[in-house]
């Protein structure tokens, strides 16, 4: 279950804010590429890649984490999809 969007905005992690959450540039980049230009543009956070499709348990439960960014890559390695944190 996620948690209501008010209590989101509560949480703290320190430096977060002040960092870059969204890669919308990456789409279509090799996902490796992806993942490593990601924690080196904000080092507080790290990013996993995950296949379209997966049934990773921590995927499918929507478990929210502002120090995580998912990268999504299709079939042949590329993001599939903006990579964001949560």
């Amino acid at each position: 279950m996620l948690a209501p969007s008010h209590l989101i905005k509560d949480l703290k992690y320190p430096g977060i804010e002040s960092r870059k959450q969204s890669w919308p540039e990456l789409v279509g980049v090799d996902g490796m590429e992806a993942e490593a230009t990601i924690e080196r543009e904000n080092p507080v956070v790290n990013a996993k890649i995950i296949k379209v499709g997966s049934t990773d348990p921590e995927v499918l439960h929507e478990i929210f984490r502002c120090d995580r960014v998912w990268v999504w890559v299709d079939e042949q390695g590329l993001v599939a999809q903006t990579p964001k944190i949560g």
